[in-house]
């Protein structure tokens, strides 16, 4: 037990229950209950995924909204932050599965032009570095439709412009990338991301994400062969050298993310790929706010196996231990064990499901109990 001191709350929202934001919020409540007057400091944090804008205001970030192109075609409201020339724009804002109309799934031909036009936006407000998030996203296109807001051609064999999404790109005869914005090269692109998957093949973006947004089996193929496709093509368009540089992105951790967009980040906009919560760590001020604190306390809504590839527990984690501070874990649920934990750089974690094993009810009641769970973490590390 750590003598009562600041306590650091840097966890991800709790998917379908609980923002970031209010983690904090209902954090802080239980341990000020159980310990009051208790100095409390709130970080929320993301991995590159939904909620990444959203952390990077709470963390002083100014949030701005532009009218975009959705998945579908149609208009919609994305917002990215800025502060000081650097923009967080979360690429689900735009063209994320969270714009499709409930039920609608369109895994051949949702496009990420949307993404595309929220890049120029931040470009135009004067940002000079971009962290690209990645995830959530309901597209398999490649990246294709946000270069081609960027200004990129993409042709069939008839010299006409390929229709939107990821099942055309089979039909792709031709591209051109000399028309990308020129602010562009002034601009460095981060890629922040937790998938590490390569463009195609069996670990690929479409066999493995494919089925989460709708694609049957034979989508997946088309899909997968859709990629392979523009891969090819821009080799072919970069030129022998530069054409080995493309193939080998393609085969690049992270190119596979949201539907391929790391590759045409890595391609058309040489970004930099780096995990998606160690960029917004460094992005938010993370080891200023560690340095202040005496205990950190991380969480998301399941604490589970892939908590431990990547996700932002696993990293807010490992950041504390290289700083010797302490962190435990709040979670919806927990499936990993103890050990486990422990490798990861957490002492211990405390679910919701520990009060009420219901999972319905916990999505339900899920800001209360945390509250609970903070008391018995209070109890146990102040």
């Amino acid at each position: 037990m750590a003598p009562a001191g600041r306590v650091l709350i840097a966890a991800d929202k709790f998917k379908g229950s609980l923002t970031a934001v209010q983690v904090a919020e209902h954090v802080t409540a239980g341990l000020r209950r159980a310990r009051p007057g208790l100095e409390v400091e709130a970080l929320p944090v993301a991995d590159g995924g939904d909620g990444t804008v959203a952390a990077a205001v709470a963390g002083g970030f100014a949030r701005r909204e532009v009218r975009v192109t959705g998945p579908l075609g149609t208009p919609v409201t994305a917002a990215y932050a800025l502060r000081d020339g650097t923009a967080v724009v979360e690429m689900a804002e735009a063209s994320g599965l969270q714009r499709l109309p409930d039920g609608v799934l369109a895994p051949l031909t949702a496009t990420t032009y949307g993404t595309g036009e929220v890049l120029l936006a931040a470009i135009e407000a004067g940002a000079r570095t971009v962290v690209l998030g990645v995830g959530g996203s309901a597209t398999t296109d490649g990246g294709a439709g946000m270069l081609e807001a960027l200004g990129a051609r993409f042709l069939d064999l008839d010299g006409d412009p390929l229709p939107p999404g990821g099942g055309p790109l089979r039909e792709l005869d031709t591209a051109d990338l000399s028309r990308l914005d020129p602010r562009l090269r002034d601009v460095e692109v981060v890629l922040a991301s937790d998938v590490d998957n390569p463009l195609t093949g069996p670990q690929g973006a479409a066999a493995v994400y494919g089925p989460q947004k709708g694609a049957s089996e034979n989508d997946v193929a088309a899909l997968d062969a859709g990629l392979a496709r523009l891969a090819h093509v821009l080799a072919e368009a970069a030129g022998p050298d530069a054409g080995r540089d493309v193939t080998a992105a393609a085969q690049a951790p992270g190119a596979g993310a949201a539907g391929g967009i790391g590759f045409a980040a890595l391609v058309g906009l040489g970004a930099a790929f780096r995990p998606g919560i160690e960029v917004l760590l460094d992005v938010l001020g993370f080891a200023p706010a560690l340095g202040r604190a005496d205990l950190v306390i991380t969480g998301e809504g399941s604490l589970d196996a892939q908590t431990l590839h990547g996700k932002a527990p696993a990293g807010v984690a490992a950041a504390a231990r290289a700083a010797g501070r302490p962190v435990v874990a709040v979670c919806g649920r927990l499936t990993i064990d103890d050990a486990a934990l422990r490798g990861a750089g957490i002492e211990a974690a405390y679910p919701l499901t520990a009060l009420e094993p219901d999972p319905a009810r916990c999505m339900a009641e899920a800001g209360p109990l945390l509250e609970r769970v903070a008391e018995r973490l209070a109890a146990d590390h102040l």
